[in-house]
């Protein structure tokens, strides 16, 4: 799935975070309960460094309980890391953030705490701004790349959050990754295929809700691929053309648009376990790319030399 996600005001946010961030005290990312690991930015890991790191599950209410106190467990095995989930309802929570951070910091006691807080595109980070900050500061929407450029917002008790835009990074090796990013709304429609998104979509709720698809949309037979999901979902809320074909982009429209409001019920759409393998993949999916690539530039070379000694060949015989 070509997806292209990486415009200039991206860039020049990773220029500005990896400039502020020696000045900050700690760093608070937002990532999905759904996805807290396809929606932790990779880049922001390798620019933090050990910087202490209070990971927030935002849309935990529409993510399954058990799954995001693994999730936590997981990310937490990093002692220089702490984790929250909120929803947007819990107010008190998102508003007891700041304590938390400044129990992450005993040395800062007294002082003044500067805070980075940074997280992709449309996941609720305008949203916890406003209500660690007590008024509207953030701009809030559903669409990614609300928030374009950096701003210091002041929540009280001489803390200070700098917000920066939702930033997705150049390069998701992660196939599947790529997937739940467009599948819980982080990347904009205009730069995906909705169909290609909802075989995806059909592919994860087989495997691991398989009983919330067969109940919501009432499949009799029970499916076994994700053609036939979105075909059952089709026939069943009338998404049909000439002749009675399902309209696959239609029917994955609505497949994807329940998952993200939970129309589907609380889901996670990826487990620690499943990335570590999907770890393992990747790397070896990068490392063959590499040897591929270091192939082709040696036949290149190859090309390039040959050319030359016969160019060289061909002057001596004049």
């Amino acid at each position: 799935m070509p997806i292209q996600w990486f415009p200039g005001h991206m860039h020049k946010a990773r220029v500005e975070i990896q400039s502020v961030l020696p000045k900050v005290d700690l760093v608070i990312e937002i990532l999905d309960a759904r996805i807290p690991y396809s929606s932790e930015n990779p880049m922001l890991a390798e620019l933090r460094g050990d910087k202490p790191c209070l990971k927030v599950l935002s849309k935990s209410d529409l993510a399954d309980e058990s799954q995001t106190e693994n999730w936590q467990k997981h990310l937490e095995a990093n002692t220089s890391v702490r984790v929250v989930s909120v929803t947007k309802e819990d107010v008190p929570t998102i508003r007891r953030l700041k304590s938390v951070a400044q129990q992450m910091l005993p040395d800062r006691e007294g002082k003044s705490i500067t805070a980075m807080i940074a997280g992709i595109p449309n996941v609720g980070k305008s949203t916890i701004i406003n209500f660690l900050a007590g008024k509207k500061i953030a701009k809030t929407g559903n669409t990614p790349a609300v928030t374009q450029q950096q701003q210091r917002v002041s929540i009280g008790d001489a803390f200070t959050l700098l917000d920066t835009p939702g930033i997705l990074w150049p390069n998701v090796h992660n196939i599947n990754s790529g997937y739940r990013l467009a599948l819980i709304g982080s990347i904009k429609e205009t730069a995906m295929d909705f169909a290609d998104v909802g075989f995806f979509a059909a592919r994860t709720m087989l495997e691991m809700h398989l009983d919330r698809i067969i109940e919501r949309y009432e499949l009799e037979p029970i499916p076994t691929s994700d053609l036939e999901v979105i075909e059952a979902i089709g026939r069943r809320r009338g998404c049909l053309g000439k002749s009675g074909v399902v309209d696959l982009d239609r029917a994955s429209r609505i497949l994807v648009n329940e998952i993200r409001s939970g129309g589907l019920g609380r889901v996670t759409l990826e487990t620690p376990a499943m990335m570590e393998k999907e770890k393992v993949e990747t790397a070896a999916r990068i490392s063959e790319k590499t040897e591929q690539s270091k192939r082709k530039d040696e036949k290149r070379k190859k090309k390039f030399r040959d050319q030359q000694r016969a160019k060289r060949k061909s002057r001596e015989m004049r």
